[in-house]
């Protein structure tokens, strides 16, 4: 019996290295085939999908798919017309997925609302209208919450002024309200102040963060966008 299940360990492993091999010449000939047409294009992994005979393509926090051949670039959704369920974001999602445990919280503005159990970090540029509407009404109205908010200067020039004259002023939470919820510009920063802009810009650009508001949570999820509270208490319900 004990020779039995050896021989059966190691048939399993001689299947899965076959597998493995095999896997590794089809993602090489695809890298290949697509190079040709792509050039310059970074692929940072190839694999074969459960679906359509289909191949994904994962470029930075993007997936794209082709064909066996590498002739085709589809770029779009997959869903499972059964369950309604979008395949192609359940992947994004996952390959998105950060460590929020080690986020520099040193890096950002933190906000504690009644006993702050809930946490979540948004990434915000001082110019984005949409931010500033998520701020004036859906975080407005939630409780319970702790905020980290990291300045993500994106949008012009300017973001990066704006955000290193808040990040210098005596009350940086109160100066951050007051020109995203009033229009109120925090003083002109004093010599020597030196804030975090650069390492948020490159933490961003790491995480691939392309828009803002980008808010994550402690699984280490995202959302996109101006949610609104019912979406965001939504979210909130399933994090364990």
């Amino acid at each position: 019996m004990k020779m039995s299940k050896l021989a059966m360990v190691m048939a399993t492993t001689m299947l899965m290295s076959c597998a493995d091999a095999q896997n590794a010449k089809e993602e090489a000939k695809l890298r290949k085939a697509l190079a040709e047409h792509l050039g310059d294009v970074k692929i940072d992994s190839i694999k074969k999908t459960p679906y359509a005979d289909l191949y994904e393509i994962r470029v930075g926090g993007d997936i794209r798919y082709t064909d066996k051949t590498g002739s085709y670039l589809i770029v779009g959704h997959v869903f499972d017309l059964k369950s309604s369920q979008d395949l192609t974001q359940a992947r994004i999602d996952d390959i998105n997925k950060i460590n929020f445990d080690e986020l520099p919280k040193e890096l950002a503005l933190k906000t504690v609302k009644g006993n702050g159990k809930r946490v979540m970090a948004i990434f915000e540029d001082p110019n984005c209208g949409y931010c500033k509407r998520f701020r004036a009404t859906t975080l407005a109205s939630i409780d319970n919450v702790t905020v980290y908010t990291y300045m993500y200067n994106i949008l012009s020039p300017d973001s990066v002024t704006k955000s290193q004259n808040i990040w210098c002023s005596a009350d940086r939470n109160k100066a951050w309200d007051d020109w995203m919820l009033g229009g109120k510009l925090a003083p002109a920063a004093p010599n020597g102040c030196n804030s975090p802009n650069e390492k948020v810009l490159a933490l961003g650009q790491k995480m691939n963060i392309n828009g803002t508001p980008a808010i994550f949570f402690a699984d280490g999820s995202r959302l996109a966008g101006a949610v609104d509270q019912r979406t965001l208490e939504a979210k909130f319900a399933t994090i364990k």
